[in-house]
């Protein structure tokens, strides 16, 4: 009677050790193949080639339901500032330069253009950033430059300029939202100068004709 009970229980070990590795290997499997989707995912990348994939990246800077109707500029591919593409929406696209490193692509409210075009005259210009800050402050303060409150800016960013050609996605581009509030302070708001936690708003530059309210990227995957 030992010896059989003995045998039985062998017997199920051996059973249960080959269950084990059989769950082991398949679990191998699945892993193997969810690092193949991600290997298939990322064959289907290609470069920004073209001024057409300037437009289609720097159109994702701004909301779904405004993309066609929204106007793009920026630099094309010889490096040329031009109107890459016509639009009447409430918002403007700035394309992603490529003569740079990684991507930054902005979409902000039309009201904003005539403060962002004076930004980029005075860069050209060859000031400092420090001297175009000193200049539209002063701008902003006379009503030279008018920064409506409220006005957003959306920045859709990242280290890589390869991108999905379907569906126009940056690889892992995030993106982040600036709603510009003039010479807004801490107090006059509620807001803390510094984020309390991931994705917590809060307010830079207070005080100034650049005060806004920063909105980190969020981590899950964007549009």
């Amino acid at each position: 009677m030992n010896k059989l009970l003995a045998t039985l229980l062998l017997g199920g070990l051996v059973i249960s050790c080959n269950t084990s590795n059989k769950n082991k290997g398949t679990s191998n499997d699945n892993s193997t193949e969810t690092t193949e989707e991600i290997a298939d995912k990322k064959s289907n990348l290609k470069s920004i080639e073209s001024d057409q994939d300037l437009i289609a990246t720097a159109l994702m800077a701004a909301p779904k339901e405004s993309r066609e109707n929204t106007k793009v500029i920026g630099y094309n591919m010889a490096g040329e500032f031009v109107t890459l593409k016509e639009g009447d929406s409430e918002y403007i696209v700035l394309a992603d330069d490529p003569k740079k490193d990684g991507f930054n692509a902005a979409c902000y409210h039309k009201n904003l253009e005539p403060f962002m075009s004076r930004g980029r005259t005075l860069r050209n210009e060859g000031k400092s950033s420090d001297e175009i800050f000193a200049i539209r402050e002063a701008e902003v303060k006379s009503g030279k430059i008018k920064i409506t409150p409220g006005s957003t800016l959306h920045i859709y960013y990242g280290p890589n300029t390869t991108f999905d050609p379907i569906t126009s996605q940056v690889e892992g581009a995030k993106l982040r939202y600036v709603i510009y509030t003039p010479f807004a302070t801490s107090k006059s708001i509620g807001l803390p100068e510094t984020p309390s936690a991931p994705n917590h708003p809060w307010i830079m530059d207070p005080g100034t004709h650049r005060a806004h309210i920063m909105i980190s990227p969020l981590e899950n995957k964007v549009e």
